[in-house]
């Protein structure tokens, strides 16, 4: 005989099987201004930036050029506390073995510059999954993110890496308020009106009074 708590983990498993993802930060990612060093097709950076939903489509994809390794810049529209990555990627010898994240670092503009600077974050990846795989990472360490620049390297056939799809969960840690809007509420009657307004009128009212 089930449960209410058994239908409500069904509930919840089939919500993520449908593709639910209320954690994802694919709205906010700067998808016009992503880029990709050493690419086949510099075009294809912006391709593998998907929505949740299309995570396992293979139709689209990245591919490496010269050799194994690529950057991948990511820029977000607000700064973004990321929780996790999720990754999948070519199978076989278009798999990446190692992934370096660098938060906020504009200023790596080629694989010099990645390999001078010191990652937030060094990741061994999984070997040729067959699925979307999310990697947890330290959240301290990537608390106040405006940009992210991502290294993958070291492919099992050390000659290509295919990557089909990144994206990120986490949340806007800095939520934007628009500061020009103002609610005034007008006050309908005497007993809607602010305690300093009727303060205000009983004063004014004894002053005239006063001879």
């Amino acid at each position: 005989m089930s449960t209410g708590t058994e239908n409500t983990n069904d509930q919840s498993i089939a919500t993520q099987l449908a593709g639910a993802d209320t954690t994802s930060l694919f709205g906010v990612i700067d998808r016009d201004n992503v880029h990709g060093l050493n690419l086949d097709v510099p075009e294809q950076a912006m391709d593998i930036i998907k929505s949740w939903d299309e995570r396992e489509d293979t139709s689209k994809f990245a591919d490496s050029g010269v050799d194994d390794q690529v950057i991948i810049h990511v820029p977000f529209t607000q700064n973004v506390r990321v929780r996790s990555i999720i990754l999948k990627v070519g199978r076989g010898e278009l798999t990446p073995r190692r992934l370096r994240i660098y938060a906020n670092y504009p200023s790596i503009v080629d694989f010099g510059d990645a390999e001078s600077t010191v990652p937030q974050l060094d990741i061994s990846l999984l070997e040729s999954p067959v699925e979307a795989t999310e990697y947890p990472l330290r959240v301290a360490a990537f608390a106040n993110v405006i940009s992210l620049s991502l290294f993958f390297s070291e492919a099992v056939g050390s000659e290509r890496t295919r990557l089909y799809f990144l994206g990120f969960r986490g949340d806007v840690s800095n939520p934007k308020k628009d500061v020009r809007k103002k609610i005034d509420l007008p006050a309908a009657n005497a007993a809607d009106a602010s305690l300093v307004d009727r303060v205000s009128e009983k004063s004014a009212a004894s002053q005239s009074t006063v001879r």
